[in-house]
């Protein structure tokens, strides 16, 4: 049987045994979304966004590929509270739950995708696109607005990119370093699965990117990555009586 860790019992959310987005969530007064409501508001608010700036410059050419945005992001934030939540019921190595949770790193990766994706958009692509992405989706004169949103919605997406390698790179981990009870393992391994389908989830935007060589190799990279380290975190998740 699996153990729940007691300090969860309550599944009360401890800073420092989270993630920034959900100790962000949580640190809002008076919030308590189910995980459907916050995909839901969290999917409104930033479609509302597109909708509107699309309608006010006439931008409706950028309504698809920004819907998608909007929707694997909103995929990744239900994907990291279903995640975190699963995660802090187990009973598991404390090591762990700091570097998954307590370090911050899928912070890090974050900023660097989003920094790395700012650099190109802004300095790579108009140097060798003969129509560089910010116009394609903007015209020649993007419309300031519609570009802050378009950076807020991409950044969102990188930061829970970042949060999906970090946790396939540190299951990895884990299922080196540790051995569990099987009910343990089994459940471990749902996690690790939900992950991966986080990251075929990004498959999505593969179809924009075809013009766009380097943007399409690192996002087709990643989900290799991704699904092939979780993969590999299963596959070695051992049970105690095994070794």
């Amino acid at each position: 049987m699996s153990r729940s860790h007691p300090r969860y019992e309550s599944d009360i959310e401890l800073y420092g045994d989270t993630w920034v987005y959900e100790s962000i969530v949580g640190a809002i007064p008076g919030l308590d979304l189910s995980d459907g409501q916050a995909i839901a508001v969290q999917f409104l608010l930033f479609e509302t966004g597109v909708l509107v700036l699309a309608w006010r410059y006439g931008l409706w050419s950028a309504v698809i590929p920004g819907t998608v945005a909007v929707g694997v992001a909103a995929a990744g934030s239900g994907v990291m509270r279903q995640f975190g939540r699963g995660t802090r019921r187990l009973d598991l190595p404390e090591p762990y739950r700091r570097l998954l949770f307590g370090s911050s790193i899928e912070t890090v990766l974050g900023v660097v995708a989003f920094v790395g994706f700012v650099t190109h958009l802004f300095v790579f692509d108009p140097r060798v696109a003969d129509v560089p992405l910010l116009e394609a989706l903007f015209g020649s004169e993007p419309p300031v607005p519609a570009v802050f949103l378009m950076l807020l919605i991409l950044w969102d997406l990188c930061y829970r990119i970042g949060t999906s390698w970090w946790a396939a790179v540190v299951a990895l981990w884990r299922s080196w370093r540790y051995a569990f009870d099987a009910e343990t393992v089994r459940r471990l391994r749902r996690l690790d699965a939900l992950n991966v389908v986080f990251g075929l989830t990004q498959i999505a935007l593969v179809p924009f990117l075809f013009d766009r060589p380097v943007l399409l190799v690192a996002v087709a990279g990643h989900v290799v990555a991704v699904t092939a380290v979780s993969l590999a975190a299963m596959a070695t998740l051992t049970v105690e009586s095994d070794r």
